[in-house]
């Protein structure tokens, strides 16, 4: 069995140190324009220890693709300076720092992005209480995009990264265009799942030209995607299984699968014999390494994940015990803190008041 401290080398030439990752989690620390504040990078810093990896939260690649307040952004080049000292204080800690680019489509709202309407692959709105109805983008503004996700990947390489995530998970715009239930066009991007994909497909080359045009180093590239949908329609596992066929003819360094609870099976009835971390794991075969991730607080959960997984990506227990990474690697085990996670407020990107979590943790 693979142990969390084993080195893992990456097709790009990255080499993580250990097989531990910190999860992308949105903790709302940016100013109003998405700079890196300092609290932010204090914040990073303080969790790379002991890791061999750090995801940062989600980075807007536009303007438009804002998702909510405090939002870290990667639009424009303002934002090197700052996105430098991040990197900086992660690495300085000897973790790898990742950059999770991100566009949220129908997920922000008018107050978020000044008044202007969200946009989507389709004008339909979220199922999700007071969503609004998203405008449907033109054909240049699907390529407009997808350029922006390059020039984005760009400026994490001048920043210092090394590498960028592209967060198709969590119900924002990758992951838009290949629900059935968010993209109902009937142009090039819309159809069956292979039409579906196809914006998909668009980002993930826009932002490996990106990485052949700029980097001077090795550079990894990782995807991350959500394996099911509640919605009807939407996506199901075996859409997802789908998919992983579509990645896999990319020179990608990761995929990264979000879960609430790293066994969890999914809900249709042709995948109930294990997790589906597990039928992906398999699907995979080697090819490409998968992050497991969800509920993983203790020693066991990470064996458990590293059954199933190359990678294990560590989100809620970091919040609340930021060197809990250099305890695991001293057996120091018992001093581990215990997470009351049931006192956060949560999304499908564990966001939460991070402010008021972190007076409470440190001023009681």
């Amino acid at each position: 069995m693979t142990e969390y401290s084993e080195k893992l080398p990456l097709r790009s030439g990255v080499t993580l140190k250990n097989r531990l990752m910190m999860s992308p989690m949105t903790t709302r620390q940016s100013f109003f324009d998405g700079q890196v504040t300092r609290d932010e990078i204090a914040y990073y810093q303080e969790r790379s220890q002991g890791l061999g990896a750090v995801i940062t939260g989600a980075a807007n690649v536009q303007a438009g693709g804002k998702g909510w307040p405090g939002e870290l952004s990667v639009a424009s080049d303002d934002m090197i300076p700052q996105l430098h000292d991040l990197a900086s204080a992660i690495q300085g800690q000897g973790a790898k720092a990742i950059l999770q680019i991100f566009h949220a489509g129908r997920m922000t709202s008018r107050a978020t992005l000044s008044g202007e309407q969200p946009v989507s692959a389709s004008a339909v709105a979220a199922e999700r209480p007071e969503a609004e109805t998203p405008r449907e983008l033109t054909d240049a503004e699907i390529e407009s995009i997808i350029r922006d996700f390059g020039e984005a990947t760009k400026r994490a390489i001048v920043a210092g990264f090394d590498g960028v995530e592209l967060h198709g998970a969590n119900t924002y715009l990758l992951q838009q265009f290949f629900s059935p239930h968010s993209n109902r066009r009937t142009d090039k991007w819309g159809g069956d799942r292979t039409q579906r994909a196809a914006f998909v497909r668009r980002v993930i080359e826009s932002t490996f030209a990106a990485v052949k045009e700029t980097a001077d180093r090795p550079f990894l590239v990782g995807y991350r995607l959500s394996p099911e949908e509640f919605e009807t329609p939407g996506i199901r596992f075996d859409d997802t299984l789908y998919l992983l066929t579509q990645l896999q003819e990319f020179p990608l360094d990761y995929i990264h699968v979000s879960l609430g609870n790293y066994d969890r099976v999914a809900r249709g009835t042709d995948y109930q014999d294990k997790s589906m971390m597990a039928y992906m794991y398999e699907a995979l075969n080697g090819q490409i390494p998968l992050v497991g991730v969800g509920g993983v607080r203790t020693r066991q959960d990470v064996a458990n994940v590293l059954q199933e997984a190359d990678l294990v990506a560590v989100g809620q227990q970091l919040l609340f015990d930021p060197k809990w990474a250099v305890k695991l690697a001293l057996h120091q085990d018992k001093q581990m803190v215990t997470a009351d996670f049931g006192s956060l407020v949560m999304t499908g990107d564990f966001t939460l008041p991070l402010r008021d979590f972190l007076e409470r943790r440190y001023n009681k």
